[in-house]
């Protein structure tokens, strides 16, 4: 029998990249998975990959900067499954055009923060009191190598990943002691189409950060899954409040 047999996970920002592969990870473990996201169509493709892999699912368009989206997202999943066991806060933004952080614009700073921090916040707002109605759970939340280091022209980006690495551990020590474990997931490059956003098509830039690893290419999202896989497996049962660096080496540099 899988693991995660009988168990409800949800994944946020789950129509494509890391959460896709998560969504399908948490799939073929039993796992009945609830897709978030503002892509209807790319939604409803990971869907029908869960059920590829051989477990249920639905899409729900969901923007996790709003509290309305997000209720309704964990609202629909308790009316649908009866539970909630598990739940990757993945979704995320960059949308900072690379530069000084003097020429960011407020604009762009409220929206980072808004879905990278806010959207955090309030997932683990609406999943933990039903998580806790069946005795606990396991939440993960993105936060990047950038909630590690910092990098010139991705200001505004860092400090929400860094933001999230602070809601993680505060979550952690409040309700570890009632049965919820929450832990962080902190990738390098991936291949995605985030990465896009930031190296665009330029062979050179993708090569030069593929030499920033020490393990000498970019990752895959699949591996970063299986790192959120086993975070919320009963294999890290002793675990809670820690960010699980996936990165290739580069801070161990």
């Amino acid at each position: 029998m899988a693991a995660f047999t009988g168990k409800v996970a949800i994944v946020t920002g789950g129509s494509a990249g890391i959460g896709r592969a998560a969504a399908i990870a948490f799939a073929r473990e039993g796992a009945k998975v609830v897709v978030a996201s503002r892509r209807n169509k790319e939604g409803e493709d990971t869907v029908q990959l869960i059920k590829q892999a051989g477990s249920d699912g639905f899409f729900i368009k969901t923007d996790v900067a709003k509290a309305a989206d997000v209720r309704a997202m964990v609202e629909k999943t308790i009316a649908t499954y009866g539970r909630l066991d598990y739940a990757f806060n993945n979704a995320g933004v960059i949308e900072e055009k690379p530069g000084p952080l003097v020429e960011q614009s407020e604009e762009t700073f409220g929206r980072i923060m808004d879905i990278n921090v806010k959207g955090v916040w309030l997932s683990m707002k609406y999943e933990i009191p039903e998580m806790l109605k069946h005795g606990g759970g396991a939440i993960v939340n993105m936060s990047s190598v950038a909630g590690f280091v910092g990098f010139p022209g991705l200001g505004i980006y860092i400090a929400s990943k860094h933001a999230v690495i602070g809601l993680t551990k505060s979550a952690a020590v409040e309700y570890s002691k009632s049965g919820v474990r929450v832990n962080a997931v902190n990738p390098a490059a991936i291949e995605t189409e985030m990465l896009g956003h930031v190296a665009g098509d330029n062979p050179e830039a993708l090569a030069q950060m593929a030499a920033g690893h020490p393990i000498g290419r970019i990752g895959r999202a699949e591996e970063v899954a299986e790192a959120v896989i086993w975070l919320c497996s009963d294999k890290a049962s002793f675990v809670t409040g820690h960010s699980l660096l996936v990165d290739g080496g580069y801070t161990a540099q």
